[in-house]
């Protein structure tokens, strides 16, 4: 079966070239079958008023609203004209503003008590939410207005997601346009599986969500569309993992008396249960013939680096070459210290004093020196280096190997799709990959985003680790509070520990170039807090006569690496630092953390930092510094990763609160989500029995050729650019 035509024509067809420029520009919607998809966010019904309490801060909204109150107020000796109007819901109120020449029309139109809809983008004035020159549509009106009254409050009221230059009612009308051609769109679900789940069809789910009767023919269409995202991604990633287990590969079996024994017999500590466990999970997939793609998640300080580690000396002692790939220097240089001071003389193979059965452990970034990168080089193609750490240096064309055998990629979210295809494509045939995150991700994330990788869980933290307290700090309601802050981690220092002091930005000239403002920046009249101020304020002030030092990305190599190693050795009291510290940097020592402007960190990213306190016998403390209001989402988010350790429960809320965004990962794919219907956290259901019926259908058809339809639905929703994100996943 062809692609079907009709969902293919352009919007300009149907709605005329200015709309549909628009809608491609600002929308990304280009064809009819992209506009039949542009689902209403949410329905609002006649006489219905809004929650503006929940507002989301620098995004366009569309509320339905009543008008309280309208005024005009006067200023530069009555040459500006201002119109404030108030809206409220009954619960919150929303301040709309009008300046200029063109206040007259909304003062007119905009009476107490009148019923309107209005879209514009939340912004802050004077610590409240306000829309500022909204577009708005009266729901309520003489004769004239009839047929407005009964487009959008005579029945349910689509709202849709909009845009300055498209309100969601200019949107309704489009679709109201094209809506009769949603008979021609080819349903994806095989008819036995709609059948026996007693779903409607695909046309009919695309009428009932965009002009339903009632709220029983939304609940009818959601379920449907929902299973059709689920289903389609996961006959996407059931048709991966077939492929996958088609490749050849080498198998890598450890060997009995080699490095891995050696290595194992000098640990001066027992694996935990799970760290058992997951290994030899990893070592099955390894002795396999295809290659292993395992996404190992553990919690900050779970030991995944010990298990990669193990992985990585099996291969070698299978006599095939390891690389792991870190996002930053720090990063790869701490990895690289830790793994040679846990191998000890076993990473000096061939060199005076190294062990019989070692190898040698290399790192390559891009900064080295030219003659250490040389030898690095040479020890990589001679199959002398068994281990390789390194950063994206790693993936240039100058480097080859002697015989590639397993990837292990660390914090994977952190690299491109392009970046870890590269690097797979040195070995000889496909490596092995092992993906490690210490962001948790809930199981229905995992089978949604990393549906092409087994999943392996490390959840036990080792004996030994200390408890981490965590306080929010706000600093703008209780300065008093800040005070205290810097006299705890002068009390850590006394007693022997050392702290970190976290920061967004770094504050160099680099840091200085005039950069667009976030809406939470002009709310605060100030930019984020800077690691050189902050560092020379406390030296100064409340921790003066400590060691005090800064760290940031913008340093020379040599720099960083010379601080960290001198905070390792505790010859720093406080190290002043930005996010670079994130992951990796293990300082046991180090017991407090003081994060500033905590709230402009995301939850992942906050739970991350902390995991660097606490890594030793003593207990951890983290204090979360913000200047937010009480009342708003910021401190919400704040108080929740301060109520609990727990990274599992911390991804949940996390994903809530960035409302979904696109789990396939806009960042590495570049395109627009594809799941405007499925919740990943709310839906856990329908894609657990999605995947079943998915590799069930592969099992069955892996070309698909008796489901053209499915075909379709696979080409539209995965175009080429989101297939290679999923080859490359």
């Amino acid at each position: 079966m062809e692609r079907v035509p009709a969902l293919d024509e352009p919007l300009k067809k149907t709605l005329g070239a200015a709309t549909a420029k628009v809608m491609a520009e600002h929308l990304d919607l280009h064809t009819l079958g992209d506009l039949l998809h542009h689902y209403p966010r949410r329905y609002a019904e006649r006489g219905e008023l809004t929650a503006l309490s929940e507002l989301p801060l620098d995004e366009h909204v569309t509320v339905v609203a009543q008008v309280a109150d309208a005024r005009i107020h006067t200023f530069n000796q009555g040459r500006g004209r201002r119109l404030e109007v108030t809206i409220t819901d009954g619960s919150g109120r929303l301040q709309l503003v009008f300046f200029g020449k063109g206040v007259h029309k909304p003062l007119g139109d905009l009476l107490p008590g009148t019923r309107a809809m209005f879209a514009g983008k939340v912004s802050v004035f004077n610590r409240k939410l306000q829309l500022s020159h909204p577009a708005y549509e009266p729901l309520t009106g003489g004769a004239s207005a009839a047929d407005a009254v009964d487009a959008f409050a005579g029945r349910l009221i689509p709202i849709y997601p909009a845009c300055k230059q498209l309100e969601s009612w200019k949107i309704s009308k489009a679709v109201d346009a094209v809506l009769d051609r949603a008979v021609d769109a080819a349903d994806p679900l095989p008819p036995a599986l709609r059948e026996g789940r007693g779903m409607t069809t695909l046309p009919d789910a695309l009428r009932k969500i965009h002009r339903p009767r009632t709220k029983a023919d939304i609940a009818e269409a959601r379920e449907r569309l929902k299973w059709d995202e689920a289903f389609v991604l996961q006959v996407a990633l059931a048709r991966r993992r077939f492929a996958d287990t088609q490749l050849p590969a080498a198998a890598r079996r450890p060997v009995t008396g080699g490095l891995l024994d050696a290595f194992d017999a000098k640990l001066p500590f027992t694996l935990t249960e799970g760290q058992q466990s997951v290994s030899k999970e990893i070592f099955d997939d390894l002795a396999t013939e295809h290659p292993m793609h395992r996404l190992l998640q553990g919690e900050v300080g779970s030991g995944k680096t010990l298990v990669a580690l193990r992985a990585m000396l099996a291969v070698v002692d299978a006599g095939g070459q390891a690389a792991m790939l870190a996002p930053t220097e720090v990063l790869a240089q701490q990895h690289h210290r830790s793994i040679t001071e846990m191998m000890g003389e076993l990473a000096e193979g061939g060199m005076l004093g190294g062990a019989e059965q070692g190898t040698k452990v290399v790192l390559l970034t891009g900064s080295m020196g030219a003659s250490a990168r040389r030898q690095a080089l040479l020890d990589l193609v001679t199959g002398e280096a068994g281990i390789v750490i390194g950063t994206h240096a790693l993936i240039e064309d100058k480097v080859q190997f002697h015989d590639l055998g397993l990837v292990v990629v660390d914090e994977q979210h952190r690299f491109g799709v392009e970046q870890r295809d590269a690097l797979r494509s040195k070995g000889k045939q496909p490596p092995h990959l092992l993906v490690m995150t210490a962001t948790p991700i809930p199981r229905t994330v995992a089978m949604t985003v990393f549906g092409d990788l087994e999943t392996s869980v490390l959840d036990q933290l080792p004996a030994g680790r200390s408890p981490i307290a965590s306080h929010v700090v706000p600093a703008a309601d209780k300065p008093h509070f800040l005070t205290r802050a810097w006299e705890r981690v002068r009390e850590e220092v006394e007693n022997g520990h050392q702290g970190y002091v976290v920061c967004p930005r770094i504050g160099d000239a680099e840091d200085e170039k005039p950069r667009k403002k976030s809406v939470e920046d002009e709310a605060e009249k100030r930019p984020p807090l800077a690691v050189l101020d902050v560092a020379d304020q406390l030296a100064k002030g409340p921790l003066s006569g400590l060691r005090v030092e800064v760290l940031h990305g913008r340093m020379q190599p040599d720099d960083k690496d010379d601080v960290m190693r001198r905070f390792a050795a505790g010859d720093v009291d406080v190290l002043v630092a930005t996010t670079v510290i994130e992951v990796g940097v293990n300082v046991p020592n180090a017991t407090a953390m003081v994060i500033m402007d905590a709230d402009r960190f995301g939850v992942s990213q906050l739970h991350q930092l902390r995991g660097r306190v606490g890594r030793g016998s003593a207990p951890g403390l983290c204090l979360l510094v913000t200047e937010m209001p009480e009342a708003g989402p910021a401190r919400q988010r704040l108080t929740a990763v301060a109520s609990t350790l727990d990274g599992f429960e911390l991804s949940r809320i996390d994903l809530e609160q960035r409302r979904e965004g696109d789990v396939l990962g806009q960042a590495q794919s570049g395109v627009r989500s594809s799941l405007r219907m499925l919740a990943v956290i709310d839906d856990e259901e329908v894609i657990a029995a999605a995947r079943e019926e998915a590799v069930a259908v592969v099992a069955a058809d892996p070309e698909l050729e008796q489901m053209p339809e499915l075909r379709i639905a696979l080409d539209a929703l995965l175009d080429k650019e989101r297939e290679q994100y999923l080859d490359k996943g």
